[in-house]
């Protein structure tokens, strides 16, 4: 029963985590609030593959609704003599199919934004517009000091680092529950750990 209800908990705690992804992406279009640079295309290249709005947002959104809607789904079967119909709780195979898929389109977000922070911020230098830190493996990380090599848009390394290491910890987060969603719903289906409750229909 504890474990039914944690695996509740899980379904529920993706949907809130799926519009933080959506809002910390959105963010990452707007450097300090402005929308001038998106409108020019001088944004990171890495933002345009939508990993927080789509793969982390609206389907995780859908796969955590099916799941949801999957493990409290209700059938009717007729019972053995066919005169009367009984409602039957029943744990669907569905489940775990939904929760893996919700761990691929939570890995392909920790991807594109792990490359996305590792690749730095696009931003005008002092030779123009360009990546200053892509060859450096992720180096700049540490190394503050070179941080200033962007002029603009003010503060763009600390707005990508943060946003997109915000998108890492979610689809982290993301990617160990719909695990643990997934490995919960095949252990209840291959032990037979699930119950199924049959009640007749009050007349």
């Amino acid at each position: 029963m504890f474990l039914k209800s944690c695996s509740d908990y899980v379904s529920l705690s993706l949907i809130p985590l799926a519009l933080w992804s959506i809002v910390v992406n959105i963010l990452l279009y707007f450097p300090n609030g402005d929308s001038t640079y998106a409108a020019n295309n001088q944004l990171t290249n890495y933002v345009w593959y939508f990993e927080g709005i789509c793969f982390g947002g609206i389907m995780m959104l859908i796969v955590a609704t099916i799941v949801l809607l999957v493990d409290y789904y209700q059938c009717c079967t007729p019972s053995c003599a066919g005169k009367e119909r009984h409602k039957v709780n029943c744990s669907r195979l569905g489940s775990p199919v939904f929760a893996i898929l919700g761990v691929m389109f939570a890995g392909y977000s920790l991807i594109i934004s792990s490359l996305g922070l590792v690749q730095g911020p696009y931003c005008q230098t002092a030779t123009g517009w360009t990546y200053p830190f892509q060859n450096t493996a992720g180096g700049y990380l540490t190394e503050y000091s070179t941080w200033s090599q962007c002029l603009e848009p003010a503060y763009v390394v600390e707005w990508n680092v943060i946003l997109f290491s915000i998108l890492i910890a979610l689809s982290g987060l993301q990617i160990i529950l719909c695990l643990y969603k997934a490995i919960y719903d095949i252990n209840t289906i291959c032990c037979g750990t699930h119950t199924v409750m049959i009640q007749a229909e009050d007349i």
